[in-house]
């Protein structure tokens, strides 16, 4: 548990933040987002799709406070979905509500959905939700139900970790549903805090939507939930058409590569843009083990394996000294 509170401290230190924007692509940032315009991403997509891999594509940041910022993102993510139909690629959006101003103001940001969720409706493209914190869990649930009285192209994400993820995914089960564990630092009154409970709810959660939901995403890199998914799919009969497997961008590629050439459909989240650095912390957060991965793949020379060291010391060392200041 330490380990994931130290990952979502740093994932909130701006700072930090401001010179991973800065450095880095140049410390391998590139192994874990797929660019940092639209141009790069496509290409990134395309080369997942010739492998037999779907992508969904996160234009990267949130938790916006200014107007002029939320409309940018709007923005950007219109042109992904224009560039999406205009290249034939197989891939759907993911998307923040936060990004697009719901700490600035509910109908500001309802408004900049409906126009993202109409555009991609009008290409059969589909949009998925990003669950964030708890505190934006109830006002993003009632963004979708407002949007799904006019629009049957978008989906959300239950978060295993929450009490109430029960409750959710029955009440969404013909929603196509991403089901994770859950990365932010949340309060013992709404969330399991012990690893063990959230991975036993998050295969109930699976579960249960594949056995009575609409479509299932389930965003996991743990190779023992990937295998008892196979195993139940098998024993209950249910058709590879009804569910996928997600792992995220860098990570585990073999796998990924894998699992798409024995006859599974797979989705790869891609993010893309220059604010990469709470996603991939957060990351960290939900699985440490990604870390590991991490270095695995990014920092594969000795030689560079000690800038990897470095750089995690140098991160250590600046949020200690940043909370000595306080």
């Amino acid at each position: 548990m330490w380990l994931k509170n130290f990952f979502i401290g740093l994932s909130q230190n701006q700072m930090l933040n401001k010179a991973a924007q800065r450095y880095g692509f140049k410390l391998g940032a590139q192994s874990v987002v797929a660019g940092t315009n639209v141009d790069e991403m496509i290409e990134s997509v395309k080369q997942l799709n010739a492998q037999g891999i779907s992508a969904t594509i996160d234009n990267l940041g949130e938790f916006v406070f200014e107007e002029e910022e939320a409309l940018k993102a709007k923005e950007q993510i219109l042109s992904v979905i224009e560039a999406i139909h205009k290249h034939a690629i197989d891939a759907h959006i993911s998307l923040k509500p936060t990004q697009l101003g719901l700490d600035i103001h509910y109908d500001f940001c309802l408004q900049n959905l409906r126009e993202i969720v109409s555009k991609a409706h009008k290409y059969n493209i589909f949009i998925n939700f990003d669950m964030e914190d708890y505190g934006h869990l109830q006002p993003s649930f009632d963004l979708i139900d407002a949007l799904s009285k006019d629009y049957d192209n978008i989906g959300t994400v239950i978060q295993a970790y929450f009490f109430r993820a029960e409750d959710d995914i029955k009440k969404y089960k013909d929603f196509r549903l991403r089901i994770v564990k859950g990365a932010y630092k949340e309060a013992p009154e709404v969330a399991y805090q012990d690893k063990a409970e959230i991975d036993e709810n998050f295969i109930r959660l699976i579960q249960y939507h594949l056995l009575n939901g609409k479509f299932t995403s389930i965003a996991t890199h743990d190779h023992r939930i990937i295998n008892y998914v196979k195993k139940f799919v098998e024993e209950n009969q249910i058709s590879k058409e009804k569910f996928e497997f997600q792992m995220l961008y860098g990570f585990r590629k073999d796998m990924q590569i894998d699992l798409a050439k024995a006859g599974y459909n797979f989705c790869t989240y891609v993010p893309f843009g220059t604010d990469w650095y709470g996603y991939f912390m957060r990351r960290l957060a939900e699985r440490p083990q990604n870390l590991n991965l991490f270095f695995k793949q990014v920092f594969n020379k000795k030689t560079n394996t000690f800038i990897g060291i470095g750089l995690g010391a140098f991160l250590l060392g600046r949020l200690t000294k940043g909370k000595k200041q306080k």
